[in-house]
């Protein structure tokens, strides 16, 4: 593999990668991106080049960004750019401290229509039906193409040395574009999960029990996904090199894309983001007390300090990210032999404000009355939003006893939401355990990084992790700190019987038990440092290099 390595590094005069979570953080691809960076800087030095775009303005300036005009030969100033883009050179302020581009993209709106016609013309990309956020990914996909190209000759790059890397369907059009104007270019994409499962599983289909009979471009039609599924599809057929995330990825992008990846690149994880000793008990001695804090608040009652704190979060997909299999796993919880259980979900939702009432509560010490006793911030759509009426439904029926209470923090846990105030690496320190019981989840950085914060966690064997869990330890939170629990589109109540089972019979565990897990949890992580995983890259542009150069001589 040393080989690989020297080979990619030697070949790559510039590696430009891009996607719309660079300094922007909103997703798990800004875990990706922001935690492999450093990797990524050592090897390539200064040849690295990430960009994003430039949502930011001065009163609401990128908290990851530190502007630096002079890098790149000061190209911020200097490039010869159409459309009115223009761009802002820095660097990523994270481990590594890469050089980024964001990008202003504004002025390519207007020529879309006739971008659109162009990728059609030439590669048979259908935006025929683009509705939502199809455009604003594509303006952006479009300004970065450009700005590479412009970045190479400014550089006075040999084109043949360019590498550009293209994250997800937003920056799918970027690909075609470069290859348009930049054809000597290698390009790779990746998916880090297709539109098209994603929707599917978001509309309550059952994806497994009926997987291989599932066509992509028949589905695309069926749930009015046809720009995304189209455009996804054929940046995976252009590129020089087309990669996901996990092996259940890349089964997806088979059945559905019609191409296997070339590659198959794991996320792995940067374990500077990680305190150690003094730091790390102060971390989780504070924030257990500003949880129970919040608790106490909103419940009207006290909490010992050995209540056990279990947990969920990501992305606000009720199914897809096994929100309800958590919700229904705690009723399962209730009559088994536990310790007081604090559940959180921590999952962004459309929040209004911060409770005024928990606010007082805090302050006053007064009773919180006259809003639900789960939610610490308001939202604008309570009546509708999935946790929150499951969570009145269960309060409601008695389905939820004294000894199992959930708290529902639907913001981004960024250090500044008006209520907790902890960002969310400062808060896994005080967890007990977590549950990701995905139903559809490509890779899972969520368990990786509470294990990586020596959290012991609970996932499913539908992400990718889980299956890397599965494929290379034992299966228990002794052994490894990760249970892997299986799903199907068929075992619903006996999966959630079994997280209630590993919940009941984790809180019991002795201090020294559950101290043990919380080691094995950290040492499980350490295998999946970026330093490990990154090999897969080096597999990635060296077939992007070889199959470029085919392409050329064609």
């Amino acid at each position: 593999m040393q080989n690989v390595r020297r080979q990619s590094r030697d070949n790559i005069g510039l590696l430009l990668e891009t996607s719309w979570e660079v300094c922007n953080k909103i997703g798990g691809i800004y875990t990706v991106l922001s935690t492999k960076a450093r990797v990524l800087q050592e090897k390539f030095g200064d040849k690295l080049v990430f960009i994003g775009p430039d949502v930011w303005t001065d009163n609401t300036p990128s908290p990851y960004f530190i502007e630096r005009k002079t890098l790149l030969k000061s190209c911020a100033s200097k490039l010869n750019l159409p459309y009115g883009i223009t761009v802002r050179a820095g660097r990523w302020d994270i481990p590594g401290s890469p050089q980024v581009l964001l990008i202003k993209f504004d002025g390519v709106y207007e020529h879309l229509n006739d971008i659109f016609g162009k990728m059609w013309e030439l590669y048979g990309v259908n935006s025929m039906n683009a509705y939502g956020d199809y455009h604003e990914g594509c303006a952006f996909a479009v300004a970065s193409a450009i700005v590479m190209n412009a970045l190479g000759e400014h550089l006075k790059v040999d084109p043949k040395a360019m590498t550009a890397h293209f994250n997800e369907w937003t920056t799918a059009m970027g690909l075609l574009y470069l290859k348009m104007i930049q054809p000597s270019a290698a390009t790779l994409f990746t998916t880090h999960a297709t539109s098209i499962g994603r929707s599917i599983c978001g509309n309550g289909k059952p994806l497994y029990d009926y997987f291989t009979g599932y066509n992509g471009d028949q589905m695309a039609g069926e749930l009015n996904m046809e720009a995304k599924h189209s455009l996804e599809k054929t940046a995976a057929h252009q590129a020089d090199c087309f990669t996901a995330v996990s092996e259940l990825t890349a089964k997806e992008c088979e059945q559905l894309l019609d191409i296997r990846p070339q590659v198959v690149t794991p996320n792995g994880f940067e374990p500077d983001f990680v305190p150690e000793g003094n730091k790390y008990s102060k971390l989780r001695k504070e924030s257990r007390k500003k949880i129970l804090e919040i608790a106490s608040a909103l419940k009207g009652k006290t909490y010992d300090e050995d209540t056990i704190i279990v947990a969920t979060s990501g992305r606000n997909e009720y199914r897809n990210k096994g929100l309800d299999l958590f919700l229904d796993s705690l009723v399962k919880l209730q009559g088994k032999a536990i310790k007081k259980t604090l559940a959180l979900i921590l999952v962004p939702a459309w929040v209004r404000e911060p409770s005024s009432e928990l606010v007082s509560a805090m302050l006053n010490g007064v009773e919180v009355k006259d809003s639900p006793d789960f939610l610490t911030h308001r939202l604008n759509n309570e009546d509708y939003d999935s946790v929150t009426c499951r969570l009145n439904w269960l309060e409601g029926n008695g389905e939820l006893k004294n000894d199992i209470e959930v708290i529902y923090v639907p913001c981004y846990l960024d250090g500044h939401d008006g209520i907790v105030n902890v960002g969310y690496y400062d808060m896994l320190p005080a967890l007990d355990l977590t549950v990701f019981a995905s139903y559809y989840e490509p890779w899972g950085y969520t368990p990786l990084e509470s294990i990586a914060f020596g959290v012991p966690t609970i996932t499913s064997d539908k992400s990718g992790f889980g299956q890397w869990i599965l494929s290379n330890f034992v299966n228990s939170l002794s052994a490894c700190g990760v249970k892997v629990v299986g799903r199907s589109d068929s075992n619903y109540d006996s999966a959630a019987e079994e997280i209630a089972n590993q919940i009941a019979r984790y809180s019991v565990e002795t201090p020294e038990e559950k101290a043990e897990a919380r080691q094995k949890a950290a040492a499980t992580a350490e295998k999946a440092d970026w330093k490990y995983f990154i090999s897969a890259y080096d597999d990635a542009f060296k077939v992007a290099s070889k199959r470029r150069n085919e392409r050329l001589k064609k």
